[in-house]
This record gives C-alpha cells, structure tokens and sequence, in this order.
C-alpha cells in the first residue's frame, strides 16, 4: 500500500476532531448571542484573528472579539471553535445570560472587567447594561465646515437623559457627548431624577396558562389577514400580559432597497424578531407581524 493509502484516513480524523459549536439554552451558540445583543445595542462585535500556530493536523487558533469596550480572547482547534471561546467570554463580561440573551443584574464578572475608563462610549453602554435600561442613543445634529475641517455635533439620549458632544469628527463628538453623559450620571447617583426602572420581563409560562382576550383572540385567528395593523395589536397584547415593545432601526437597507428593524419583547427568555418594508412603519408592522407569529406558537407551545 503507497504512502498515500497510509496518510487518507488523518482528514476525516481530524474533521472528528474539532468540537461542534457549544450551544445554549435557547439552542444558540455564543456568537449568535452576541451578534443579536449587538444588533440590539447598535454596537456590533468585531472579530479579529490574533494568532494561528501548530501543526497543520493540529491547529491552534486564537481569535479576539471587541465589543461595548471590552476585548476578550478565545482559542480552539478550529477559527469557528476559537471565536465561540471568544463570545462565551464577552458574553460573561458584559453579564449576559447566555440562554435568554439578557443582562444579569449583579452576577459577577469573570475577570471583573466592564469597560475601558478611557473608552466613554463603551463605559456608558454598560452602565446602562448592568442597569437594564435602554442602549444610549446618538444622534447627529449638525454637521458644518468645509470637506478638510469638518465639526460634528452630536446629541446622546440616555432615557430622560441628553448631552452634547462637538469634534472635528463623529467619533470625536459622540465620545465627548459620552463622557458628558457620564458625569451627569455619576452627579445623579441616587437622584430623583433618575425614575425610570427595568423593562418588565414575562415568563412563556405565565403566557401560556394565560386565558386573558388578547391571548386568547391570537390563539384562535389566523395572522393572514391583508392590512391588519399588527403593531397595534402587539401593543395590545404587552399591555395586556405585562411585556414591553421596543423597536430598533437598522441603518443598512436590504439587498432589495428596503428597510429593516428589530422588534423585541421584554419576554423570557427574550424575543427578537427581524421586519423588513417599504417604508420604517411597513418594516415595524412586519417585525409586529413575526413577534405575534412567535408569541403565537409559544402559546400553544407545552
């Protein structure tokens, strides 16, 4: 038998080799989670390649992942396994449970590290993690001067909350209006300024047993009726069972020229559901139209 015949059976062995991706709970890997907090939080994660070493049989790949001004590192046999490790980290840094996809308020850090004190963007973001309330938003204001001196104006919204950022860049600008936000922030502390509380998170199982008429109108009608004002009826069905809606806006548009958003449910474990239309308000009745679809299966759902 030729060498060849000897050495055929090392690609199959390795392939057996390199672990499947570790999924959760919800039956998402960490790097899913991650992309969809960061979807979420207008922050997405960046993974870059740090170093790849070994011999060819037996690679070795170290893979860092940055987000919400955090940097952590994985390594695995494989680029897919090394980035897993990097996102099951940052998901533990940033608090996030990895079944549900949500902030943990008060678990503690492995490695006790939020943020870099020098990142204010990334400081702010998990502050407003840790305390569950709403991603700080920026908003461009004003952008004035000529293409070589450009000044940006900048406006972040925390909540009730805003501060103004000026630089020669939108970078520039909004981590001033960071910092500014920061200060405000810790000057407040334990201030009756600070009202607003945690989205209300609801259980499927409460749902489920739930006999209450909105619930009960969903489980009996179809969700195939033309021109049905769906976000409504969202909004009717949270009041009723005590969840909250948020509507995110995606920048990008599709490939087909529309536009896009997430809607997401103060649920338990957390709803994400993605619209896409026409228009801002088509994209948000289409994601209303898949989170009733969802919330439909999951209460008939054992």
């Amino acid at each position: 038998m030729s060498e060849q015949g000897y050495q055929s059976p090392a690609t199959p062995d390795r392939r057996l080799s390199t672990p499947e991706p570790q999924r959760t709970g919800s039956g998402k890997t960490p790097i899913q989670i991650l992309y969809e907090h960061g979807v979420v939080s207008g922050d997405a994660p960046v993974f870059v390649m740090e170093k790849a070493e070994g011999e060819a049989h037996q690679p070795s790949f170290v893979f860092s992942v940055m987000i919400g001004g955090v940097k952590c590192t994985g390594q695995g046999p494989s680029k897919k396994a090394a980035k897993q490790q990097a996102a099951e980290a940052a998901l533990k840094t940033l608090n996030i449970d990895s079944d549900s996809g949500r902030v943990v308020p008060g678990r503690s850090n492995t490695n006790g590290v939020v943020a870099e004190p020098s990142n204010p963007v990334g400081l702010l973001q998990a502050l407003a993690l840790q305390r569950r309330w709403r991603i700080p938003e920026y908003i461009i204001l004003t952008e004035t001067g000529p293409p070589h001196r450009k000044e940006f104006t900048i406006i972040c919204r925390l909540e009730s909350l805003t501060e103004q950022g000026v630089g020669n860049t939108k970078k520039a600008a909004k981590k001033e209006a960071a910092e500014k936000m920061v200060a405000k922030l810790h000057s407040l502390s334990g201030s009756s300024e600070i009202t607003w509380t945690p989205n209300p998170i609801v259980g499927f199982e409460n749902i489920r047993n739930s006999t209450a008429e909105k619930i009960s109108l969903l489980r009996r009608n179809p969700l195939s009726i033309p021109n049905t004002d769906y976000i409504q009826m969202l909004l009717e069905l949270s009041k009723e069972q005590g969840f909250e809606v948020t509507y995110f806006d995606i920048d990008e548009l599709t490939v087909n020229g529309q536009y896009q958003c997430l809607a997401e449910l103060s649920t338990s474990p957390v709803t994400v559901c993605h619209g896409t239309g026409i228009s801002c308000s088509n994209a948000h009745n289409d994601a209303a139209h898949s989170a009733l679809q969802y919330m439909k299966i999951m209460a008939f759902s054992k």
